[in-house]
């Protein structure tokens, strides 16, 4: 048996419990089963055990046998000299301290159909793991933990912007703007955006924010675009301009064959998507101060309906003219911005300054935005279990990913209902 079984039925307190022995006969008592410990060191810290008439405060080691002390060679480390109990399936050997001193053991008695369910999970072909048994969980279960699955997926984001933030001497407005871009890539040139950003410094934008055509030029140019020849000529000022800009800011461009075509719609099309960021920019000033000020979905969705120039209403690449068409962003595209960048900073800054008020308008925000439509809500949708908005797509995303992708059925609330199921 593996060990994480082990783990996980002594913290959940899954094993019985009354007339517990050790192995040289001593009552045991479990009045504490201490914190699990997810670093080096003794498996649980600061447990409370009555082992015959004396409490005992102290940590616990688990292993499958107990011969595994010795084969980890916890005997000679000092660390494990705290352990006051010994949890094991199978007890064949003792166990001692760096003293000599004997380590009482307990062999774990549990409901076998926790081992049985745990190995159909594992062994599970499936989209998820638990497919066929999860319509036996409670919806009012799957939506609690839906919201604490929520919560986590904002925290690894905030860990995201606290790095960029490190990157940046702690500039908010920079870290922001960086990951605006990124989104901007929409997934396949996400990469690609923000080598952009972070290659066009936001205060260099600043000064050019109030003529689009000079943006372009600095977008265009450092993203490698405009290494064509052409006698287009927005395309022909385009360079001319960002040659100066290039020179009077020491600039260098990045290699423009990052930027990916393949098997995206026109619209998708990164010509068009840095045309669009350029737009934004232009039209906006103080754009992440706005936000925390008026967090309410029409008024952002009013920011980000922004346009392209002139010439890119009748192109989708340079050079190659198309029918004329209004290029806005479209509400999905909006919709992911908010949900990838406007809501996991304004949940960031929330946290920074302990404004509550502001933490709980960021989640509005997402309750006010639809569910995501992906391969991923599609297969949740498909087990009946239905998104209503951004708050319920964003939470079964991170449950998709982090949990079943990664089999951690032991650390998933619902894995913990489908494994204390006796059928």
């Amino acid at each position: 048996m593996k060990e994480s079984i082990l783990h996980y039925v002594w913290q959940h307190k899954l094993f019985t419990v009354h007339h517990l022995k050790t192995t040289d006969g001593e009552a045991v008592e479990v009045i504490d089963i201490g914190k699990f410990n997810t670093d080096a060191g003794p498996d649980f810290f600061n447990a409370k055990i009555r082992i015959g008439n004396t409490l005992w405060a102290g940590n616990v080691e688990i292993h499958t046998r107990s011969t595994d002390w010795n084969r980890h060679n916890h005997q000679s480390d000092k660390a494990y000299d705290s352990v006051i109990l010994h949890v094991v399936e199978i007890a064949d050997g003792d166990v001692y301290r760096i003293d000599g001193d004997k380590i009482p053991q307990l062999e774990l008695v549990f409901p076998k159909h926790i081992e049985a369910n745990y190995e159909q999970l594992i062994s599970a072909q499936k989209w998820i793991p638990c497919a066929d048994k999860i319509n036996s969980v409670p919806h009012i279960f799957i939506q609690n933990w839906k919201n604490a699955l929520l919560t986590e997926r904002l925290e690894q984001k905030m860990q995201v912007i606290s790095n960029l933030m490190n990157e940046n001497n702690q500039h908010l407005e920079e870290a922001f703007y960086i990951t605006l871009a990124r989104n901007f890539g929409f997934g396949t040139n996400s990469q690609a955006f923000e080598s952009l950003a972070k290659s066009i410094p936001l205060s260099t934008m600043g000064k050019h924010k109030d003529q689009i055509f000079q943006l372009e030029a600095l977008l265009f140019g450092q993203a490698g675009l405009l290494n064509i020849s052409a006698s287009d000529k927005y395309i022909t000022k385009l360079k001319q301009e960002y040659d100066f800009l290039k020179a009077k800011y020491a600039m260098q461009p990045l290699d423009g064959s990052q930027w990916k075509l393949l098997r995206l719609r026109p619209d998708n099309f990164p010509h068009v998507r840095i045309a669009q960021f350029a737009a934004l920019i232009h039209k906006s000033s103080k754009l992440f101060s706005k936000m925390v000020e008026h967090p309410n979905i029409k008024y952002l969705r009013k920011i980000f309906d922004c346009e392209t120039s002139e010439y890119w209403k009748t192109h989708y690449l340079f050079v190659h003219e198309s029918a004329k068409k209004s290029k806005h962003l479209g509400s999905q595209s909006i919709n992911g911005l908010l949900i990838n960048t406007v809501v996991p900073f304004l949940f960031c800054f929330a946290y920074q300054k302990n404004n509550q008020e502001l933490k709980d308008k960021a989640l509005q925000l997402l309750e006010q935005i639809p569910c995501e439509s992906n391969t991923i809500i599609s297969g949740w949708q498909k087990l009946e279990i239905s998104s209503i908005s951004a708050y319920d797509s964003q939470a079964l995303i991170q449950l998709k990913k982090q949990y079943c992708d990664e089999k951690k059925c032991l650390q998933c609330r619902i894995g913990h209902k489908v494994l204390t199921l006796d059928e």
